[in-house]
């Protein structure tokens, strides 16, 4: 199963879910376009526009979320992912492709220092539900999306370390 390629792709005044003509969706030709099961986030409450994004698409099931990405691949079970430098300006959306229409988990970082290692020190996090993760790994269920024939759109606030463990920053960008 081949990785998604991040690509970039201009978004058209006539774009999907009221996004705005001015942005850019980050990910997946078909998604961008609105065709197949797919899901659209839409990012808020970035600390900063250091680093990179990325979101990871697993299999809806605890023994698989979060796991490595090569004993996914391995095993013939889906996993897909979008990692691009994080956008300057404007919101920041990215979309990712499913093979399939159905239930899968979503996990969404925000890696500040561009290294490829998820720092709980400084990085972020989200979920697809916005639940506060707190100090430990996110849980499927507070993950998990349904896709269906068409792209979804979600909106996922980004969750940074603080006194209290993982939780939203108070920055609205």
């Amino acid at each position: 199963m081949a990785r998604l390629t991040p690509l970039l792709i201009a978004l058209a005044a006539t774009a999907p879910f009221g996004a705005a003509a001015h942005g850019e969706i980050l990910g997946d030709a078909a998604c961008a376009a609105g065709e197949g099961p797919a899901i659209l986030v839409n990012v808020t409450g970035l600390k900063d526009r250091a680093g990179e994004v990325k979101l990871e698409l697993y299999p809806a099931d605890d023994a698989d979320f979060t796991k490595d990405d090569r004993d996914l691949i391995a095993q013939g079970k889906v996993f897909r992912r979008v990692r691009v430098p994080t956008p300057k300006a404007g919101p920041v959306e990215l979309c990712i492709h499913a093979p399939r229409p159905g239930r899968y988990g979503i996990l969404f970082t925000h890696n500040r220092d561009g290294k490829n290692k998820f720092d709980y020190k400084i990085d972020g996090a989200g979920v697809a539900s916005n639940q506060r993760i707190g100090l430990s790994k996110p849980k499927v269920a507070s993950s998990t999306v349904t896709l269906g024939e068409r792209p979804t759109a979600a909106t996922i606030r980004v969750q940074y370390l603080g006194l209290f463990g993982f939780s939203p920053s108070n920055k609205k960008s």
